[in-house]
């Protein structure tokens, strides 16, 4: 996927998870998410730290052009990045960080400085720009965004369940997460699903692990179904 597409999908879930939250009453914010054991403010810092992190692998040095580089894809493969100890310290971290705020609409509000200032920093980079990740990746900016695309997507999936709310992802970062399940291809609700007949978010729900899947339905992983390891 081209950067160009990636940063406007970043911008537009960004701007409507921004909406979705800034306005809910103080008490939502402790309800408990579906990603277990965070609270729906524990999760919101930690999608909030992810797209972060963007805006400080930029001010690192870019990795020199030598290797092999880690595509989106292989960003999710299941190692030591998402061990038991790593995502300890996942959880650790984003109730150490929702606590930082006076309230959760000073959170969302940090969110939103986070996503704009982080998009607008990676508009100016040139498209074979290369960061290296926190747990030593070097992978093509363009690539690490649609990384952000997810978490932030799927993470707005725990947050809009956890407040009791149908998900509203958007049709940009939609298609960006779907690509990235199928190889680049979109996602075709025409095409038969093994187990029943599936909309665009049912099956990002059901590909991530956020809706069960029955032993019919797991087989859709023979229509190419790539499966992400998620923290």
């Amino acid at each position: 996927m081209d950067g160009e597409t990636v940063l406007a999908a970043l911008r537009a879930e960004s701007q409507r998870l921004y909406e979705k939250v800034c306005a809910i009453p103080e008490g939502e914010w402790d309800r408990p998410s579906p990603c277990d054991p965070w609270t729906v403010r524990e999760v919101f810092a930690h999608l909030t730290n992810a797209v972060d992190r963007v805006g400080s692998m930029l001010a690192e040095p870019e990795p020199e052009p030598s290797g092999a580089l880690v595509t989106a894809a292989g960003y999710y493969a299941p190692d030591e990045r998402f061990s038991t100890d790593a995502n300890e310290v996942r959880i650790e971290t984003a109730q150490d960080s929702a606590g930082w705020y006076a309230d959760g609409r000073a959170l969302a509000e940090h969110f939103d400085s986070v996503w704009r200032s982080v998009t607008t920093a990676c508009a100016k980079e040139p498209p074979e720009r290369r960061v290296r990740t926190r747990h030593g990746d070097p992978m093509l900016l363009s690539d690490f965004l649609v990384t952000r695309v997810v978490e932030v997507c799927v993470h707005g999936f725990d947050v809009a369940v956890g407040l009791g709310h149908e998900p509203w992802p958007t049709d940009e970062a939609a298609d960006v997460v779907a690509r990235l399940l199928l190889g680049g291809r979109p996602y075709d609700a025409s095409v038969p699903v093994p187990g029943g007949g599936w909309d665009r978010t049912t099956f990002l729900r059901k590909a991530t692990g956020r809706l069960p899947m029955t032993a019919a339905e797991r087989a859709a992983e023979r229509l190419g179904l790539r499966r992400l390891t998620l923290g």
